[in-house]
């Protein structure tokens, strides 16, 4: 197990070192700070640097929302909304404001399922079929000798497929969870089965969190929302909280909108989720600050609301592999425990850490909210003194393409190898991102440029020639596109991507 999260987290941060005392600069003073200078980076003799405060940072990746919430010492220490809670609306983002956690609501329901579990009415070890009575995991070859168990779905071991889930839009017919249980029509998903050896491997499955919550549902007899609210979200003090799928008429006026990448408007604002239990918490990043102070405190032994030390001990244990019960424990940050998530037209992000009480909760109606967290979290961690080990880069080459264009961009890139930036930092991978956001925004000579790069970077990847065929089809540059297509698929003659393209793009006989 490497990861639990639906998207890959990157700059991951342990919060630790000083604590607020009475020297300490006023909280909303420390806050302006981090707002008027979240990015400021050198571009080298021939560009002018790029410093952006939090509003700039935002409009640059098309971001309308943001909700915040710091944590210090075990305590919510600031709160803020910035933005709109809709792209082209005047409505202000609050701390009342709700977002969607997307897979940020796993770890909710895991604490809930671990609750069942000290109550006796859940067990983590046994086959979940013998609690199951509405539906059961179909058996096969890979369920001879190994069972699924609550654990192996809390830890993405269970052998489960369905990695994630689309959402509905809001006028869309909704499956019951049986029938996404089986990918029976209206289910937008396949159903949901044991692919390989439960407990052989990790491989994230939101499918198996929807089992886990049919088995909640079915060891109780209570509906979900209900079920969570009081086994979780009251006892953690999250009053703005409800896995309401869809929205209730009177929240719908305290929820943000979500934002496509492209900076459009979600339809209907927002998605429906009727997974509840792997996608499905509407919550404001305050609410989700007091469950990560409770589950960091629980572990300390110091409040246990929801759940005993010895429990909690067991959900923040890191395995050998990097996993845990439903959380990302990063090892260079002792104590760390984080969870990101996105839905359709939101992003989130939890970080926490029991040992030192210091965390940041970030929520975002935009897919594009991830580009913020690490230029937030950085800039959080220096003004309040906080120690930390970084994995990753903020989006910093993407941002100066968004704003200076490909010339700039592919100057620093150059620097970057320049200086012997790693090729995560700065490789492959981040020229293709690069070009395919000047194609989301119609700009097709920049993106050209950018993926004509690529190819002389890395001439022996299929990819490489592939994204640059999609630059030259876009921009209606047939000849170029189709000599593209065909050398990626020498390169890579299983490329189901060129082959299709080529077909539709050379002429019928």
């Amino acid at each position: 197990m490497t990861t639990l999260s639906v998207v890959c987290v990157c700059g991951l941060v342990a919060f630790g070192g000083m604590l607020l005392n009475a020297q300490t600069p006023r909280t909303d003073q420390r806050l302006q700070r981090v707002e008027a200078s979240v990015v400021d980076v050198s571009l080298g003799d021939q560009d002018a640097p790029l410093r952006l405060n939090l509003a700039q940072l935002m409009a640059a990746f098309d971001v309308p929302g943001l909700s915040v919430a710091v944590v210090s010492d075990f305590q919510i220490v600031t709160a803020k909304g910035y933005g709109v809670i809709a792209a082209g609306s005047n409505a202000p983002v609050g701390t009342t404001t709700l977002f969607q956690a997307a897979s940020i609501s796993k770890p909710v329901t895991a604490a809930g399922a671990l609750a069942l579990v000290e109550q006796g009415k859940l067990s983590l070890n046994e086959n979940v079929n013998d609690r199951l009575t509405t539906w059961k995991v179909p058996e096969n070859e890979f369920t001879k000798d190994q069972k699924v168990t609550l654990r192996r779905l809390i830890s993405h071991i269970g052998g489960l497929n369905v990695h994630g889930f689309a959402g509905y839009p809001v006028d869309a017919q909704l499956p019951t969870l049986l029938q996404i249980l089986d990918g029976e029509k209206p289910a937008n998903s396949p159903p949901i089965r044991v692919g390989f050896v439960p407990g052989s491997k990790e491989s994230y499955s939101g499918g198996g969190i929807v089992i886990e919550q049919q088995l909640m549902m079915d060891a109780t007899g209570k509906a979900f929302p209900e079920l969570i609210r009081e086994l979780v979200l009251e006892k953690a003090g999250m009053t703005e909280s409800g896995f309401d799928q869809p929205l209730g008429a009177d929240r719908q006026a305290l929820a943000a909108s979500g934002t496509l990448p492209d900076g459009s408007p979600v339809r209907g604002g927002w998605y429906v989720y009727p997974e509840l239990g792997p996608a499905g918490l509407w919550t404001t990043a305050t609410d989700l600050a007091k469950f990560a102070i409770e589950i960091a405190q629980s572990r300390n032994g110091v409040s246990n609301k929801v759940l005993s030390k010895a429990m909690t001990e067991t959900m923040l244990t890191r395995w050998p592999d990097g996993g845990a019960q439903c959380f990302h424990m990063d090892a260079p940050n002792p104590g760390q425990f984080s969870h990101n998530g996105e839905n359709e037209g939101f992003e989130g992000l939890l970080n926490m850490n029991w040992k030192t009480g210091n965390g940041l909760v970030m929520l975002a109606n935009s897919n594009n909210g991830e580009y913020l967290w690490d230029f937030i979290t950085r800039a959080v961690a220096r003004e309040y003194g906080w120690n930390y080990k970084f994995s990753g880069q903020p989006k910093t080459l993407l941002l100066v393409a968004r704003l200076r264009g490909a010339d700039v961009v592919l100057r620093q890139f150059s620097a970057l190898k320049a200086a012997g930036v790693p090729e995560d930092q700065a490789g492959e991978k981040d020229l293709n991102e690069i070009g395919y956001a000047f194609v989301a925004r119609g700009n097709y000579r920049d993106a050209i440029t950018v993926f004509q790069r690529n190819v002389r970077e890395y001439p022996h990847s299929a990819n490489v020639y592939d994204s640059l065929a999609d630059a030259y089809a876009r921009a209606g540059e047939k000849t170029s596109a189709i000599e593209n297509y065909e050398k990626s698929l020498q390169l890579n003659p299983g490329s189901e991507n060129a082959k299709k393209r080529l077909t539709d793009l050379r002429p019928t006989q």
